[in-house]
């Protein structure tokens, strides 16, 4: 989709960055020309993800991270610039997600997925503008949300609410820190094959079959188209764009189906 020298030189660092959209982002980013930093809860999935970059030519350093602990992500990102001179975008993919009702949902699981994906965006977010605005850089954030932080449905409260608390504060940092050349965005995925939330959110092949049936392209996503707009909005070619969110989910999150032909 870019140029292969579009992000050449340059750092991007992601978390969740072993597996799924994570690693996918990691992989064009790689083919753009950047050093790759991926971080991620289990060292099982970080060792392949970095073999597999660095067989595609790309600089790689692999960290093991929990984005709940504020120290262990200030750590890992100074770590990073450490060794590749600086970072230059931050994917804040990580995330937690499983269907409960919201009657069901203890304490630990609410705690748990919110910790992840919004304390955890936080800190990373709030780490990477301490530094760029720090040594006087522009940099991009890019938050992966989810459609439901302003639509509904059932299961999901706890991510939900994560999810929107990230989009809120996509776009409060994108006016906060605008004038300092610091730009963030967010993308809401909907249903995408190869992803660790798959086999969460669609457990059977009934579930797989229904919620295809919500998608007007009739098709589920693919990580790489994930990959290509993360890469886009860090790119300069959008240098404009900030406090947005792209939506990518073939229309579904605009079909109530009231009308279906089915």
């Amino acid at each position: 989709m870019l140029p292969k020298e579009t992000l050449a030189g340059q750092t991007v660092l992601i978390t969740g960055g072993g597996t799924g959209i994570g690693k996918g982002i990691a992989v064009e980013a790689a083919r753009l020309g950047a050093n790759i930093v991926i971080a991620s809860r289990k060292r099982e999935h970080l060792d392949p993800a970095a073999q597999e970059l660095q067989d595609l030519g790309a600089k790689v350093l692999a960290l093991t991270l929990d984005v709940r602990d504020p120290d262990a992500v200030a750590q890992v990102f100074d770590t990073a610039v450490q060794h590749f001179g600086r970072v230059d975008h931050v994917v804040n993919n990580a995330a937690g997600n499983f269907i409960c009702p919201a009657e069901k949902l203890s304490v630990n699981g609410w705690r748990a997925v919110v910790g992840i994906v919004l304390d955890g965006t936080f800190y990373m977010s709030q780490t990477a503008g301490k530094y760029w605005i720090r040594e006087g850089l522009r940099g991009t954030i890019t938050n992966i949300v989810a459609t439901y932080a302003w639509g509904a449905g059932p299961g999901v409260v706890h991510s939900a609410s994560a999810k929107a608390g990230v989009l809120a504060m996509t776009r409060t940092l994108a006016v906060e820190w605008g004038p300092l050349g610091i730009r963030v965005n967010a993308i809401a995925p909907g249903p995408i094959e190869g992803t660790g939330a798959a086999p969460q959110l669609w457990p059977t092949e009934e579930d797989r079959q229904r919620v295809l049936r919500g998608v007007p392209l009739g098709r589920f996503g693919r990580v790489e188209e994930i990959a290509h707009a993360a890469c886009y909005l860090m790119s300069p070619y959008a240098d404009y764009i900030s406090g947005e969110c792209l939506t990518i989910d073939g229309a579904a999150w605009l079909n109530n189906r009231r009308f279906a032909r089915d």
